[in-house]
């Protein structure tokens, strides 16, 4: 094998990264979600590509062309819903990953960049995910579209020509459904390029795992824990994974496929027409709670941004003690305290802007900033501060 390795230089890093990788040999099958994250990846650009065949990006075609792919082009309503239910599954398995990650402390040096990176992929399936949703030009399409751009026109002075910019005129129209399918179209090879990215920082320094200490068969670690090579001991366990996925994913297909959607997006656009609750998809409904918890349209823009910034400041929030958060009582009821608030923000998003839903998004929003700014930070510097973990650094 390693002779086929030296035949050409993509063969040789292919072997290296998925071969002969070594990899901590007491890690769970949490850290099988990365893995997962690639395989949604890969299984939304090809159905994407598929559908692109079929789709018409205009506002007068783009609806019926959906309907055409679900009706009549040759198993183009699987083609359809996996792509859908697969985006659903994408943001699943990614936020299982992050919550991972934020668990056993994989953003805590040497790991910044790495979690960086992953955080800024984080933002731009947000957008690519946000131009999705409006590519079949539904009701709940148009109006998130014209929703969630209206939200620029909150930046001071140059609001309304961000907006306008935004839309390619004066309205959401032809324009703007031609620049988020091209752009839709374009980013997942960005998040690519940075998935590659990812996993050179990750063998840089090798796979966090449960204890939260450097391997020993990375370079100047002085932490020791045994190590493993990626095959057999790490694909067997990913084969198990991808299985289960599949069989989730296939009976969601199969027998509920509009289980995540809405049923305003089966009614062709009308901009006369406004629906009676616009909501996004589910998995950007904890992120619109926040946005619609601030009274003020620009501070609800800023909030909105942070909630995402703040992720990628996280290493310099907290950058010190133990990795592992099973190892800190109080980091542990923190985190499931954070999780739980996260779930009550993703159900606030869905409900009706009025009491007491809206108090409650108020102070869900204060506990998501006030966790990574306070929480975090001030237990770490307890610990450290008392040495209770300072062995264990």
């Amino acid at each position: 094998m390693s002779r086929i390795a030296n035949l050409h230089p993509v063969i040789h890093i292919l072997y290296h990264t998925i071969i002969v990788y070594m990899g901590p040999i007491n890690l769970n099958y949490f850290w099988n979600f990365g893995s997962l994250a690639f395989l949604c990846l890969v299984i939304q650009v090809v159905s994407g590509i598929f559908l692109a065949m079929h789709y018409t990006p205009h506002v007068d075609l783009a609806f019926l062309s959906v309907e055409h792919i679900m009706r009549d082009v040759q198993y183009g309503w699987f083609i359809r819903y996996i792509h859908a239910n697969g985006a659903s599954a994408f943001f699943f398995v990614v936020y299982v990953h992050m919550f991972r990650g934020l668990y056993y402390g994989s953003f805590i040096y040497p790991k910044e960049t790495l979690w960086i990176v992953g955080v800024i992929i984080f933002l731009i399936m947000i957008l690519t995910a946000f131009m999705g949703y409006v590519l079949p030009w539904g009701q709940m399409s148009f109006w998130a579209a014209t929703v969630i751009t209206n939200l620029a026109s909150a930046v001071p002075f140059i609001g309304s020509f961000i907006v306008t910019w935004l839309w390619g005129g004066f309205a959401v129209d032809n324009a703007t459904l031609n620049r988020f399918f091209s752009l839709h179209y374009l980013m997942p090879f960005i998040i690519i390029v940075l998935v590659i990215l990812h996993v050179i920082l990750l063998h840089e320094f090798g796979s966090n795992n449960p204890l939260g200490l450097i391997a020993n068969f990375v370079a100047n670690s002085k932490k020791k824990i045994d190590g493993a090579s990626f095959n057999p001991y790490f694909t067997i366990k990913d084969l198990y994974g991808f299985i289960l996925f599949f069989i989730l994913l296939f009976y969601l297909i199969f027998n509920d496929p509009n289980l995540a959607g809405h049923p305003d997006n089966y009614i062709p656009a009308n901009p006369m027409s406004t629906p009676a609750h616009i909501v996004p998809e589910w998995y950007f409904l904890p992120f619109y709670a926040m946005l619609r918890s601030i009274p003020n349209k620009l501070g609800g823009v800023v909030v909105l941004l942070l909630s995402i910034v703040i992720l990628g400041l996280l290493p310099f929030l907290s950058n010190y003690g133990i990795r592992s958060f099973r190892f800190k009582l109080g980091h542990k009821v923190f985190f499931w305290l954070f999780v739980a608030n996260y779930l009550l923000l993703g159900w606030i998003g869905g409900m009706n802007i009025e009491t007491p839903f809206y108090e409650m998004g108020q102070f869900g929003t204060f506990f998501y900033f006030f966790y990574f700014i306070v929480l975090v930070p001030y237990t770490n510097y307890c610990e450290h501060k008392f040495a209770i973990f300072k062995n264990c650094k």
